[in-house]
């Protein structure tokens, strides 16, 4: 099928290597224009996916226009702060009948839209799904074995999709809950950055198999609260990423953590990587989705006072060691 990807960060490229290795055509639309020359000159984009010798049938352009035309199906894999302008591109460039599929782990900051919401909103009518679960871009890229998500609301949608993207090496579920999916999906960033400063204070596997799993629990709560599943959450797209996110060591999230932690500030602990920690802005979204619903997010909260306020990062943790003992 022609397909294209949105969006030349490692995750973009890696699923746009991905889709191509499994015999489909596939543009990849690249901001930059030296990640295009990379990719279709050298078939490497070493910033993002060191090592990987990207498939030769990759196509790489700055050109939106281009890269959409007559395409089947395009992912969405630009950060959250920049999915508003490129569902309104796409929209304006694509057939009413293209599937649009988020493939963006990630809240709007100023609405607190999820990224299928923000869709509707620059794609009304289209259809629309989301691809999401625990995979490593660098992982994917490798084709090593992956398992994933894909939610619709139109079971015909998934299930296209799921056919889209699967192959020997990359195995898609599908599912109706998008809330669940999309949710989980970001708000899992959230801990990772609190599993990476348990890291970084030097605490142990104790502390973080607490944190994974409060954490779990938390934004199992929001999202129920929210409309998605709880089932959802306890699968893939939930503790399947949650658990790595939380203590792989390509995980962006948790490598931030680990050098606030060490006592790194929130400047120095970004600038220590060129690729987005989506879970710093998704931090201000949960807290707020959370107060809004009347959902307790013990650690959200104490992220956004880590992030935001100015709390030290072992007092953050001392609190919830602290919080009032309760029923489990």
């Amino acid at each position: 099928m022609r397909l294209a990807v949105i969006g030349a960060g490692a995750w973009g490229t890696a699923l746009g290597a991905h889709l191509a290795s499994a015999a489909h055509e596939v543009r990849l639309w690249a901001r930059a224009a030296a990640s295009a020359e990379e990719i279709g000159q050298a078939h490497r984009l070493e910033r993002y996916l060191p090592g990987v010798d990207l498939p030769p049938s990759l196509v790489a352009t700055t050109d939106l226009a281009a890269a959409l035309r007559d395409v089947e199906t395009a992912f969405m894999a630009v950060p959250s702060e920049f999915c508003r302008a490129a569902y309104r591109d796409a929209a304006r460039l694509l057939p009413a009948g293209v599937p649009l599929v988020s493939a963006t782990k990630g809240l709007e900051l100023e609405t607190l839209l999820r990224m299928t919401e923000v869709a509707a909103q620059e794609a009304p009518g289209r259809p629309l799904a989301v691809l999401s679960g625990p995979s490593f871009a660098l992982e994917v890229a490798r084709r090593q074995p992956t398992a994933v998500v894909v939610a619709s609301d139109d079971v015909g949608v998934a299930e296209q999709v799921q056919r889209e993207v699967s192959a020997p090496w990359f195995r898609a579920y599908s599912s109706a809950d998008v809330v669940g999916v999309e949710l989980a999906g970001a708000l899992k960033n959230v801990i990772a950055i609190a599993a990476g400063i348990v890291d970084g204070l030097g605490y142990g596997h104790n502390t973080v198999a607490a944190l994974v799993t409060r954490g779990l629990a938390e934004i199992t709560r929001l999202a129920v609260a929210l409309g998605g599943r709880a089932d959802t959450l306890a699968g893939l797209a939930g503790l399947g990423d949650l658990v790595l996110t939380c203590t792989g060591g390509l995980s962006r999230n948790r490598r931030l953590g680990q050098a606030l932690g060490a006592g790194r500030t929130l400047a120095e602990a970004t600038s220590l990587s060129h690729q987005v920690a989506e879970g710093v802005r998704t931090t201000l979204a949960a807290c707020q989705l959370a107060e809004r619903a009347g959902v307790d997010l013990p650690i959200g909260r104490e992220m956004r006072a880590v992030l935001y306020e100015g709390r030290p990062a072992r007092e953050a943790v001392d609190a919830l060691m602290l919080r009032r003992l309760k029923r489990e």
